[in-house]
């Protein structure tokens, strides 16, 4: 572990709105060891303002399995009062990029959403100077980092700003499709009886298989039935899209593996999987991450059987709806993009953002660079006319 005192600018401070010595940044850290900052990390997701995404659990596993493999260091910022009490953890992962030295979200492209885990009480007040106090703390540790590039943060998270959102920022490329569910709404409300019946008049083909069912993995035995029937159809189906697949990346199947079985101390897992199955195969499966008030989609897949012609993804995604708000979830999103079947459930869009901040002369450059980069592909992706032209050029490049 490496650290740095932070001593508040006084102009800041000045200005600052009076609040309790204990409410500022008085202390930045870097720590590059996970298992030092565990007992901080696991404090805070009990009083923290973040995501799921954000569990030590899982983020923890994404490292190890995959940060390692990829050259990237752990590099947990933690923010702390006088006391030493820890107002916040930034979860990061530092590698060098065309010579220089970025730290992004652990995570990767597997994450929706990134945030620092905040204790909610400082989140809900913090400032302008705050954040200032943070950057320029993170800018004075040893770990000689270039530029922050903080993507796909959310601008709020129950009903509280992100205060990184304080910070330079632009949206991000991709959108991320949401749908609320209210309260003690009645199904037709979050799903139209038109699109119910629809669904179930193609739900009657599958339910003449035998042992046709829906099902929420709970034990070892059937996580790992489910995660060895998602690695085994996933490369067809990319295949058959002419995609990439992301998921033969070095160490991503035993990260989503240790992900999937990893238990949660209030109960489920890390990562929580949804299925459609017979007796004769897994028909569709969902996983993606929750916390109590939203399910958050991940990954998914569907056979390449004939049964795929029943609309078996679709089918799965409104017994996940129904499922999680019987348990009084009030929000579930389906992950960055914007397929068509996503609209199909979700009406409204999640405010997301980037921030590429300089911290050294030759990270200005550099962050710059990103953020054209960024900018460039989000006006490609808001314009049909060239979103089309790139999904023809890709495609043709992958022939």
């Amino acid at each position: 572990m490496t650290m740095a005192a932070v001593i508040e600018d006084p102009t800041t401070a000045a200005n600052a709105p009076a609040r309790s010595s204990g409410q500022h940044i008085a202390h930045v850290e870097v720590f590059h060891d996970l298992r030092e900052v565990e007992p901080v990390w696991r404090s805070l997701e009990t009083l923290q303002l973040s995501t799921p995404y954000q569990r030590f659990d899982f983020l923890s596993s994404w490292q190890r399995h995959v940060g390692t493999r990829t050259n990237l260091q752990p590099c947990m910022i933690v923010a702390s009062d006088a006391g030493r009490r820890p107002l916040l953890l930034l979860p990061l992962a530092a590698g060098v990029e065309n010579g220089i030295r970025v730290a992004r979200f652990m995570g990767g492209k597997h994450t929706t959403f990134n945030m620092a885990l905040w204790r909610q009480e400082f989140a809900a007040t913090a400032t302008q100077a705050d954040v200032d106090t943070l950057l320029h703390g993170i800018r004075d540790l040893p770990a000689k980092i270039d530029v922050l590039a903080l993507t796909r943060q959310p601008q709020r998270w129950r009903d509280l700003q992100n205060p990184m959102a304080l910070l330079p920022n632009q949206p991000s490329a991709n959108g991320c499709p949401l749908m609320r569910m209210a309260p003690d709404a009645v199904p037709s409300e979050r799903i139209s009886n038109s699109f119910r019946r629809r669904l179930k008049g193609k739900e009657r083909k599958l339910q003449a298989l035998p042992g046709y069912r829906y099902c929420v993995a709970t034990t070892d035995a059937e996580i790992t039935r489910m995660c060895d029937a998602f690695f085994a159809i996933k490369p067809l189906r990319m295949a058959a899209q002419k995609l990439p697949d992301v998921f033969a990346d070095p160490g991503v199947e035993d990260f989503l593996r240790a992900a999937c079985l990893a238990p949660l101390a209030e109960g489920g897992h890390a990562i929580e999987i949804h299925a459609l199955e017979c007796d004769a195969e897994v028909i569709a499966i969902f996983a993606g991450v929750a916390d109590g008030q939203r399910f958050s989609m991940m990954f998914n897949t569907y056979t390449m059987s004939e049964n795929a012609r029943y609309s078996p993804g679709l089918i799965l995604m409104r017994d996940i709806v129904d499922h999680y708000a019987g348990r009084g979830y009030t929000s579930l999103d389906l992950g960055i993009g914007s397929d068509d079947y996503k609209r199909l459930f979700c009406k409204d869009d999640e405010p997301i953002f980037d921030s590429y901040l300089p911290l050294t002369a030759r990270g200005r450059m550099a962050a710059f660079g990103m953020s054209s980069m960024a900018r460039a592909k989000r006006f490609v992706k808001q314009t049909p006319a060239l979103k089309r032209m790139a999904q023809t050029l890709r495609g043709a490049l992958r022939r």
